[in-house]
């Protein structure tokens, strides 16, 4: 299954969805990332510590849980293949750059067999790129 960063971060701290993703996560036998994935996990850890959303306890359990899940997956690395199917997704779907690179990554490391494949996402727009590509968005 291939893990958005919005889906990754309920796993990371404290949200309405942590039980939910957390048991989808526990149960995936082979998560799957974008190179840049732990990056964006970091920066809304930094945003959500500087806002006061986290306290050091939180944001230091948080990070913990990045790296022991950063041991477990797989990870797509950037190439040139990956950057040419995100320039397609950003000229046929309504995504940002980082949207666009997650979905080329997913599409990635299924080899462009989406059907029956499973995208771990909670960005609407991404979601809704990814459905139109032929993932199953979860959580449903």
């Amino acid at each position: 299954m291939f893990w958005d960063s919005s889906a990754l971060l309920p796993y990371l701290g404290p949200e309405p969805s942590s039980e939910a993703i957390t048991s989808l996560l526990e149960r995936d036998g082979s998560p799957t990332i974008w190179w840049a994935t732990p990056v964006e996990c970091v920066s809304a850890l930094e945003r959500r510590r500087r806002e006061g959303a986290l306290d050091r306890k939180l944001y230091n359990e948080a990070r913990s849980r990045l790296s022991r899940i950063l041991d477990e997956v797989a990870i797509v690395q950037p190439h040139s293949t990956l950057r040419l199917r995100a320039e397609r997704l950003l000229a046929t779907h309504p995504l940002r750059a980082a949207g666009a690179l997650q979905l080329a990554a997913a599409l990635v490391a299924c080899d462009d067999k989406p059907q029956g494949q499973s995208f771990a996402c909670l960005d609407a727009r991404l979601r809704q790129a990814a459905e139109k590509e032929g993932f199953e968005c979860i959580p449903g």
